[in-house]
């Protein structure tokens, strides 16, 4: 008897040990020492704004770790009462349980006699996936004994984390550590998805339900399996009871609650700045890519729970896409009442475009999916695209359910106009507020990331800013009569003012930018040649491609919101050109700063020239006739100075705005995802409808946040005095110094 009990001992040592040694990888490999003292597990990693906020997280799994102390008692309580009852006077394996299992679990065959795993068993498989095919060895094989050398590995490592760790390091590992099911891994995230809660804030129900999850996510789920779950959370209160966390009382009170739910999956389609977001992942896996840890392998954005710190502002991002929201809903009703029951893609003859459609939805993941399974077969490729399924569409007053076919989803979503906003910071470079479309649910392209478009009479003030920095002043005369240019081999170019008519009236430039009239500004493009304006727009901040031709002075050229922004901050900010950023630091887990991101600056133009096209864009709210006369008195009062341009391209496919105050340069562009979609109405598709309400409404709800430190008043002028007269009633405009207007249309130009 002794003999045998002395053998049995003997040989289950020699079991550990060589279970331990993963004795000729019989047994499957054993977490280094070093994995113990800094064990690893998949965290997410976060976004957040500049003022603190979280945005987002990217993950494999959607974890975020706690500390101890940010656990409520609650969930603490319900955690030791129901899974490890003796959690506190053990050390790693509860002899106990384990007797209370041999006995009920495998001699009577008890179903409920409950476990024998203590949490620090628990957590030791959470954090070294004790029971995946990685750890596995050659004797897994064999069923029984497969499950036995789990065990065994479970029981050394527990052993282990107690030598290393309090107990409450443990509890807290194992809760970040534990799937809560509804893609919530770790407790901080379960709380904010079945509560919108933080830990510490955790009622005694809320965290019996949730270590009532624990058991089975699925099965248990409060969401899917409510009356399942209401059975569990009830049972985890009975032993919050019996180990006398909870009185009788309690437990008969909370026990008759219903479940009480804010539940809400963590979505990349939710929350603020989603096309900000995925605008970032780009950047981030990029730069995971180009950068190398310590050991030489590279950072995972899914997993290694980094923390990237962005420009944007929380509270300006909010104002903005509330803005776009409030606009784009009454702007899409004022167009499809336009449209009524005609389509909306024509020609420049307002003519419907034939297959406009057909085409489009050649363009589509669908149509390629569809080309790939049944090749040149085009019945079966039509039959499926007018095949009606049921779908939830996009609405300004929510998601419809409906039956469509591809064919008509396409049909209705080329209907919706499309915007692109970003706000920035012009003297430290920061985007502070970016929306790159309406509704990244249903529409993912990215204006502001992506998209590039015509800026119409917005690339106006380069021409002008080249004609001031080559003597021009604001108050320099020309005549609005008709102007054109030659060049060999190119037609000629004849631009109209917008409304096809001439004044044949003397104005200063300051008040032709500010009313936009076309021929001014051609006349100043044929004074100064293509390549000059082109010059200077790159040099300010302009980085597409841009063609010397005479029309590029009145924005025929694709560019973006950003490169826009970026230019006209370069006035705002005496000169200098800061390279736009929007992340502004990286940080690892633990708060170590990986990459301080600098904004590049570089001087572009003189602080004065730069002033003087500050006071140029004020002309659209100062002079007679401006653009920006439309923008409310209550943005413009208490002294407040506010400079702007509209732009409307062609047929009106492109409505802009650009507005700059002291603190703030942003920009809005409004359009059809296609160039033939847009307001048949030239008035009513112009940028001063269509976009310049958004920078109104913006701005109006900056100015009534007084937490923001953004206030009304001037523009700073120069510390040297401008050395030429801008203010234009200090002339007389009858003299000969400003009459020139010497051009001769039957020349050859430049």
């Amino acid at each position: 008897m002794w003999l045998a009990f002395i053998l049995g001992l003997v040989g289950f040592v020699l079991f550990v040990v060589s279970v331990n040694a993963n004795f000729l990888g019989l047994f499957g490999e054993m977490p280094e020492f070093e994995s113990l003292e800094n064990p690893d597990s998949e965290l997410a990693s976060e976004l957040y704004s500049a003022d603190g906020v979280l945005l987002g997280k990217y993950f494999r799994e959607n974890r975020t770790p706690v500390t101890y102390n940010e656990l409520s008692p609650n969930i603490i309580n319900a955690l030791i009462a129901t899974e490890d009852e003796r959690f506190e006077d053990h050390s790693g394996i509860d002899p106990r349980a384990l007797a209370r299992v041999f006995v009920k679990s495998i001699l009577l065959r008890q179903k409920n006699a409950g476990g024998g795993s203590t949490l620090s068993q628990q957590t030791a498989k959470n954090l070294f996936k004790t029971r995946s095919g990685d750890s596995q060895g050659l004797l897994s094989n064999v069923p029984v004994l497969r499950m036995i050398i789990i065990k065994t590995k479970e029981w050394i490592v527990a052993t282990k984390l107690e030598s290393a760790y309090t107990k409450d390091e443990i509890l807290t590992m194992y809760l970040n550590t534990s799937d809560f099911g509804s893609n919530a891994f770790g407790v901080k995230t379960a709380a904010k998805t079945f509560f919108n809660k933080d830990t510490r804030d955790l009622s005694i129900q809320e965290s019996a339900t949730l270590v009532g999850l624990l058991k089975a996510p699925s099965y248990y789920s409060p969401v899917y399996n409510a009356e399942n779950s209401t059975r569990r959370r009830n049972t985890v209160l009975a032993q919050m009871k019996n180990g006398e966390y909870i009185s009788q009382t309690q437990f008969d009170s909370i026990a008759a609650i219903p479940l009480e739910l804010e539940y809400q999956v963590e979505s990349h389609n939710e929350g603020l700045a989603t096309y900000f977001r995925e605008a970032v992942k780009a950047d981030l896996i990029k730069w995971t890519k180009e950068n190398l840890q310590p050991d030489g392998t590279n950072y995972d954005l899914f997993g290694d729970g980094l923390k990237i710190y962005t420009t944007i502002d929380s509270r300006l991002q909010k104002y903005a896409e509330e803005s776009v929201q409030e606009h784009m809903s009454e702007l899409q009703k004022n167009f499809e009442k336009e449209i009524g029951d005609r389509e909306p893609w024509i020609d420049e003859h307002r003519r419907p475009i034939p297959g406009f459609i057909e085409k489009a939805v050649k363009r589509t993941e669908a149509y390629r999916n569809l080309r790939s399974r049944y090749g040149d077969n085009t019945d079966s490729i039509e039959y499926k695209l007018n095949e009606k399924k049921k779908m939830k569409v996009f609405s300004y007053e929510g998601n419809i359910d409906t039956l469509m076919s591809t064919m008509d989803s396409m049909r209705y979503y080329k209907k919706f106009l499309q915007t692109g906003f970003v706000s920035m910071d012009p003297h430290s470079g920061h985007i502070k507020a970016w929306v790159g479309g309406v509704n990244h649910t249903h529409f993912k392209y990215d204006h502001v990331k992506q998209g590039k478009r015509q800026p119409g009479s917005t690339f106006k003030p380069f021409v002008y800013a080249a004609a001031i920095e080559n003597g021009y002043g604001p108050c320099y005369t020309v005549i609005d009569q008709p102007v054109e240019i030659n060049i060999p081999n190119q037609p000629t170019w004849r631009p109209q003012n917008a409304d096809s008519k001439f004044t044949y009236e003397r104005m200063t430039i300051r008040s032709a930018m500010s009313q936009s009239v076309n021929s001014i500004t051609a006349y100043m493009m044929k004074k100064l040649s293509p390549g000059v304006v082109v010059e200077t727009a790159k040099r300010i901040g302009i980085t597409s491609e841009l063609e010397a031709v005479p029309a590029l002075a009145l924005g025929t050229v694709d560019v973006s919101i950003m490169e826009m922004v970026g230019a006209f901050s370069t006035f705002v900010n005496k000169g200098e050109h800061i390279t736009p950023i929007y992340i502004d630091r990286i940080e690892d887990k633990n708060g170590n700063v990986l990459h301080q991101f600098i904004p590049r600056k570089r001087p572009a133009m003189s602080e004065e020239d730069a002033y003087i096209m500050v006071y140029m864009l004020r002309g659209g709210t100062e002079e007679e006739g401006g653009t920006s006369q439309g923008l409310p008195w209550s943005i413009r009062d208490e002294g407040n100075e506010i400079g702007g341009k509209t732009g409307t391209t062609q047929n009106a496919s492109d409505g802009w705005y650009m507005g700059i105050t002291k603190d703030l340069v942003s920009g809005v562009w409004v359009g059809g995802d296609d160039r033939a979609i847009h307001f048949r109405s030239w008035i009513n598709g112009q940028g001063s409808r269509t976009a310049r309400p958004i920078w109104s409404k913006f701005m109006s709800k900056v100015y009534e946040d007084s937490s923001l430190g953004i206030t009304k008043g001037p523009f700073p002028k120069p510390e040297r005095p401008i050395s030429i007269e801008i203010d234009c009633s200090k002339y007389d405009l009858e003299t000969e110094e400003y009459q020139e207007f010497d051009y001769d249309a039957t020349t050859t130009d430049f």
